[in-house]
């Protein structure tokens, strides 16, 4: 009797055993595909706007289960792109601009990170997008909180996220031609979309 009560207890503890096991979940870090992922911008004027990119750098984590729990992004912005101009010489000019103490001040603050506070669902009948990023963006040397909605897929190890939001230049003192009666006056809302992918 107590040789069958000794072997009931085992199995029931190694079946105990094997069912933790399987509920364990390991965090699983996926990193950014450098090659297919990009910040896209689009700066305007009351008259005219121009496009572009940055390339982006980083890594999401997950909970294992695919939930993910964190993130950490960096954006040199000397990878600065231009779409829109077909002229080099103009286009490069622009862009020398925008790396000058006028705007991004590269030679000072070299980087624009991301880092990632919560990920939450999100569900709006106005927007496709399925989960709200919060995180903190440092950018010339301030660092403020932001929101962006986000389209979130997970496939086959890979996870893909993409969402549009705007971005205040002024709130990280980004000031200069500010003046609406000025010559030129540039639009303090910077339109951003992210199109970034990931593998573990």
């Amino acid at each position: 009797m107590t040789t069958k009560l000794y072997v009931a207890l085992m199995a029931i503890s190694l079946f105990t055993a094997c069912s933790n096991k399987e509920e364990v979940t390991v965090p699983t870090e996926f990193k950014a595909d450098e090659e297919t992922s990009a910040l896209e911008w689009k700066g305007s004027a009351p008259d005219h706007f121009h496009i572009g990119a940055f390339k982006v750098s980083g890594n999401l984590q997950t909970n294992g289960s695919g939930k993910i729990t964190g993130g950490d992004f960096t954006i040199p912005i000397a990878s600065i792109s231009n779409f829109d101009l077909t002229d080099a010489a103009i286009r490069e000019q622009l862009l020398n601009h925008l790396k000058s103490p006028d705007f991004f001040n590269v030679a000072v603050h070299p980087n624009a990170t991301f880092h990632i506070t919560k990920v939450e669902p999100y569900s709006n009948t106005a927007s496709s997008a399925n989960t709200i990023i919060s995180g903190d963006f440092t950018m010339i040397g301030q660092t403020h909180s932001i929101q962006i909605p986000a389209v979130i897929k997970t496939e086959n190890n890979k996870i893909s996220a993409e969402g549009s939001f705007k971005l205040n230049r002024l709130q990280w003192g980004m000031n200069s031609f500010n003046d609406p009666e000025a010559e030129l006056y540039i639009l303090p809302d910077v339109d951003i979309t992210l199109k970034l992918n990931f593998k573990s």
